[in-house]
C-alpha cells in the first residue's frame, strides 16, 4: 500500500524568514457551552452555509465564516474543529476536540479527536478514541467507516473488513465506504467480496481500478 492511501490536508509552511505567522485562533470553548443544547434554526442555517462552502471546496472561507459566528453548541464546535483540521491547523483542531472530550464526554468528540490524530499519524491514539466512539455509536456508518479505515492504515485488514462491511451496509452502499471496503477486500484477497459489490451495488470497473491503485 503506497503513500497515496492517506489523504493529507495542506499544512502551513514558512515561505520566508520575514513572513508573518498566521494569526492565533480562539479555540477556547466558553464555560457557558451546554453539551446537550439542541441546534436552533439559526444554528442550522449557519451549518448549512458551512456545508455549502465546503461542497464548493471553499474550506478557508467556511472557517472564516464560522469564526465570525457565535459558537453555542457542541455540534458547532465540532464542525469548527473539523474545519481547522481540513486546512492544516491540526494543533488548534486537537485543542478544540480535547476540550470537547473533557467537557462533553460524547462519542462525537472522541470521533473528531481521532480524525485529527489520524492526520497526525498517531494511529494508536486514533484507534483508541475511535473504539470509544464505535462502542457508543455502533450504528454510525461514518464512525464504523473511519474506524475501519484507520485499522487498514495500521495493517489490520481482517479487523478492518468487519467494520467496513458493517459501515457499507449501514450506508446502503453509498459514500466513501465503497472504496474503503473494496480496498479491504483486495488486501485480504477476497475476490468474492468484490464480485458481491459489483453484482449488488453497482461497483464499477473504474472504482475497482482506483481501489487497486491504492493498495499496491
Amino acid at each position: 500500500m503506497n503513500g497515496r492511501f492517506i489523504v493529507l490536508f495542506p499544512v502551513w509552511l514558512a515561505l520566508a524568514a520575514c513572513a508573518s505567522a498566521p494569526p492565533q485562533l480562539d479555540t477556547q470553548i466558553p464555560d457557558r457551552l451546554s453539551c446537550g443544547k439542541r441546534l436552533q434554526p439559526e444554528h442550522h442555517l449557519q451549518l448549512d452555509r458551512v456545508d455549502e462552502l465546503v461542497a464548493r471546496d471553499l474550506r478557508f472561507a467556511a472557517l472564516a465564516y464560522m469564526e465570525s459566528q457565535p459558537l453555542e453548541t457542541q455540534e458547532q464546535w465540532s464542525r469548527y474543529g473539523r474545519l481547522l483540521a481540513s486546512v492544516g491547523r491540526l494543533d488548534h483542531a486537537e485543542q478544540v476536540f480535547n476540550q470537547l472530550v473533557t467537557r462533553c464526554d460524547s462519542p462525537e468528540a472522541f470521533h473528531g479527536l481521532a480524525l485529527v490524530q489520524m492526520r497526525q499519524y498517531r494511529l494508536n491514539a486514533a484507534l483508541e478514541n475511535l473504539a470509544i466512539a464505535r462502542a457508543r455509536l455502533p450504528a454510525s456508518a461514518e464512525v464504523r467507516n473511519d474506524y475501519g479505515y484507520v485499522l487498514m492504515l495500521d495493517r489490520r485488514p481482517e479487523e478492518a473488513l468487519h467494520e467496513l462491511r458493517t459501515a457499507f451496509e449501514l450506508a446502503e452502499g453509498e459514500g466513501p465506504v465503497r472504496q474503503n471496503l473494496a480496498m479491504a477486500f483486495l488486501m485480504v484477497g477476497d475476490d468474492e467480496g468484490i464480485r458481491w459489490m459489483q453484482a449488488n451495488y453497482g461497483f464499477t470497473d473504474q472504482e475497482l481500478v482506483y481501489a487497486r491503485d491504492q493498495v499496491k
